[in-house]
């Protein structure tokens, strides 16, 4: 299995490296695409300066002229390893928030599942050091999601993944609606309609520790209103036929 992870960044010059290095410790044969948003502590040039002297080979950059948000990050991400041919890609946050032991599973399951999601919100999953705001946010927001969308799966808002390269090529990456924190929604609300098998892992989500989240309450009113707006467009989605 060809297998790439997408980490976009914006200011983490303080993590990437480290969370890098625990990415290659976990899967040593994965390739990993470093989606930066032109970030004023140049995390860009932390990147370029490994891809050349430690990663040659498995460690790439893609540099983007300004911060373009989220969604648009992750999109050019599974577009740039859809045409190179990867079989597996996963997608994870550089902070440490979604930590790399978890990835020799997660690969696992694609084995015998379409889509393998690091869940906050089954037996065994939690998170550790959020306010009473950010968990009531993010699992406010996952409750929320299930219900309205009839998607029978409990961490919907969280963005650790890894995705059969099958299930990228038929959501249509390229016609998202969402490009913030319903992203996370969106895409495995796309996988669920088309009929791919979804296995959430139970994980711990530690809250990270150097720099600063991008989270805001604005980002979750807005997922409100999306999520609505998915479920009125819900029969324009499906893209695999039922036998």
């Amino acid at each position: 299995m060809k297998k790439m992870i997408i980490i976009a960044t914006y200011n983490e010059k303080d993590n990437i490296a480290n969370i890098l290095a625990e990415v290659y410790k976990n899967v040593p044969d994965v390739h990993v695409l470093v989606i930066d948003d032109n970030s004023p502590d140049k995390t860009y040039e932390i990147v370029e300066q490994l891809a050349e002297e430690k990663y040659q080979g498995q460690l790439f950059l893609l540099r983007r002229a300004g911060k373009l948000g989220l969604g648009t990050a992750y999109v050019a991400g599974f577009k740039w390893g859809l045409e190179r041919d990867y079989d597996a890609i996963g997608q994870m946050d550089a902070d440490f928030s979604h930590n790399p032991k978890y990835l020799p599973q997660m690969f696992e399951t694609l084995e015998t599942y379409d889509l393998a999601i690091g869940s906050r919100y089954v037996t065994g999953g939690g998170v550790v050091n959020w306010s009473a705001k950010r968990k009531f946010i993010s699992r406010g927001g996952s409750l929320y999601a299930k219900l309205i969308l009839g998607i029978p799966v409990n961490d919907l808002t969280g963005g650790f993944k890894c995705w059969k390269r099958e299930v990228l090529a038929t959501i249509g990456v390229d016609e998202l609606l969402s490009t913030g924190f319903c992203f996370q929604i969106e895409t495995t609300y796309k996988a669920y309609l088309n009929g791919f098998k979804i296995k959430e892992i139970p994980i711990i989500f530690e809250d990270r520790v150097l720099g600063q989240s991008k989270m805001s309450g604005g980002i979750f009113k807005e997922a409100l209103l999306m999520v609505l707006k998915l479920r009125s467009q819900r029969d324009t989605f499906i893209r695999v036929k039922r036998k």
